[in-house]
């Protein structure tokens, strides 16, 4: 079972939220917030897998509560409610180690699609905003596409498979399953991707396999 904190400043939008989730029977939503800072509290209190938080909260912005989460709770993920518009937050919220990042207005099987892979210890962003998102992460110059390519030709053949399934989400145990590795060489792969491709965790190797078009199901 994967036990949710829904952190949402209005009724409404958590009403409808947590009727998404569970419909899915594998969900559990085990507390509700309605600022940032209750949610970090029952965050604490509940130790959910997934702490699900709006960017805009009083008291404290889904974006500070989710960094305090991290830092207080590595073992909960930490996924990102958005709206159309609010791209400026998501560099920050990617910096702060958030690794969910889903559009309230989108298809909800994508919200549920991405509690599941957070849950997994894997990342997840909408397609609606994974386009948008790398061009705040990637400078001006080349095609975001064509430079996502070139930099995927840097890897071997098995670091694109991972990065493949990173892009779709797959957590390190998840892509050892598919790829027949054990999970310590998944992880060094990873690893060897970041390192190779300078960027700070895997969410942003899953932006550079979506714009490179490797992701696969």
């Amino acid at each position: 079972m994967i036990r949710i904190l829904l952190a949402d400043d209005e009724a409404m939008i958590r009403a409808g939220v947590r009727a998404i989730l569970t419909t899915d029977t594998g969900i559990e939503v085990v507390a509700e917030a309605d600022d940032g800072r209750e949610a970090v509290e029952l965050t604490l209190a509940h130790r959910p897998d997934v702490a699900l938080l709006d960017i805009r909260m009083p008291r404290l912005d889904g974006l500070a509560a989710g960094a305090e989460i991290i830092r207080a709770i590595p073992t909960t993920g930490v996924a990102i409610l958005t709206t159309f518009g609010e791209d400026d937050y998501l560099a920050r919220a990617l910096d702060s180690g958030a690794r969910g990042f889903l559009v309230k207005s989108g298809d909800p099987r994508e919200l549920i699609a991405g509690v599941h892979a957070v849950a997994s210890g894997g990342a997840y962003l909408s397609p609606a905003i994974a386009a948008r998102m790398i061009g705040k992460l990637r400078g001006s110059g080349l095609s975001r596409s064509t430079t996502a390519r070139a930099q995927v030709q840097t890897l071997t053949e098995r670091e694109r498979d991972v990065l493949a399934l990173l892009g779709a989400g797959l957590s390190n145990a998840q892509i050892a399953r598919r790829l027949h590795l054990v999970e310590g060489t998944v992880k060094g792969h990873v690893s060897a991707i970041l390192t190779r491709l300078d960027l700070a965790n895997r969410v942003q190797a899953a932006i550079v396999a979506h714009d490179a078009g490797i992701t696969i199901d």
